[in-house]
Formats: structure tokens, C-alpha cells, sequence
């Protein structure tokens, strides 16, 4: 193992990130989503129907990038695209209710994986919250309906 104490935090977090992001992946296979995938389906459910657009901003990726990821998640049914009627150029995505039970057999995985008392601590999510938001965009812009 290479001497961890070495390396910048930077590179720890994002080395952190990707292991995380890979243990949750393997497991999510057995539903057929993606850690992009649950970050999406979890924002649809809370926020509701929304535009991709709003959507890439919730999630902090490229339109792209949730285009790709949408994609995906519509082929297996969990979430419905519809053009927008007053914007013919966008589209309302919406959760279905197969994305609704999809997302939750998610979270119970992410439990298992992330335990209260294990990596998912207090302690841990108010530092990496503080990097997001020191970090990260100060605000994110309301969506043009």
C-alpha cells in the first residue's frame, strides 16, 4: 500500500470518492443502476418533475453527462422524458414508480455499504458538506420554466 500519510488530502478525497463510487456501483448492478444513476433517481424523488438542464445543475454534472445517465435510466423504466410544451427544445423528466422502488432498494444498499456508524459518521459528512460548499458552486440558478 503506498505511504497514504504522503499524499494530499486532495488526492485522498477524490481516491475515496472513486473507491466508494466503485463499491456502490458493484452492488447497484444487481438493479441495473449506476451511482449516477441513484443520484439521480434520488433527485427526481425529491425534487419532482424538472428539466434536464435542472437536473445536471442538482446533480453538478454537464447536461451531457446527465443526457447519458437519463438515457440509461429510461431504457429499464425508471424515470419518463416528455417534451416540455413550452419549450419544445427541452424535456420534463420525471421518476417512475419502478424508479421510485428501484431507488429504494438503492438506499438499502447504501446503508449496508455506508453504515451510520461507519463512513456515513456526522463527523465525516459536515467536513465533506464544508468542502461542497466552500468548494463548490455558491449557488445553484432556478430552473426557466
Amino acid at each position: 500500500m503506498p505511504e497514504l500519510n504522503e499524499w494530499s488530502t486532495s488526492r485522498l478525497l477524490t481516491t475515496a470518492a472513486r473507491i466508494v463510487e466503485h463499491s456502490w456501483n458493484e452492488k447497484l448492478l444487481s438493479i441495473g443502476i449506476t451511482h449516477a444513476g441513484l443520484t439521480t433517481l434520488g433527485v427526481l424523488s425529491r425534487e419532482g418533475t424538472m428539466t434536464g438542464v435542472r437536473l445536471a445543475q442538482l446533480v453538478h454534472v454537464q447536461a451531457q453527462t446527465v443526457g447519458r445517465t437519463l438515457d440509461r435510466l429510461e431504457k429499464r423504466g425508471l424515470v419518463t422524458r416528455l417534451r416540455n410544451t413550452a419549450d419544445r427544445r427541452s424535456q420534463r423528466i420525471t421518476i417512475t414508480s419502478a424508479g421510485s422502488k428501484a431507488l429504494e432498494r438503492a438506499q438499502n444498499i447504501e446503508n449496508e455499504l455506508m453504515p451510520e456508524d461507519g463512513l456515513a459518521s456526522q463527523d465525516l459528512r459536515k467536513r465533506l458538506e464544508t468542502v461542497i460548499n466552500e468548494l463548490g458552486p455558491n449557488k445553484i440558478p432556478a430552473e426557466k420554466e
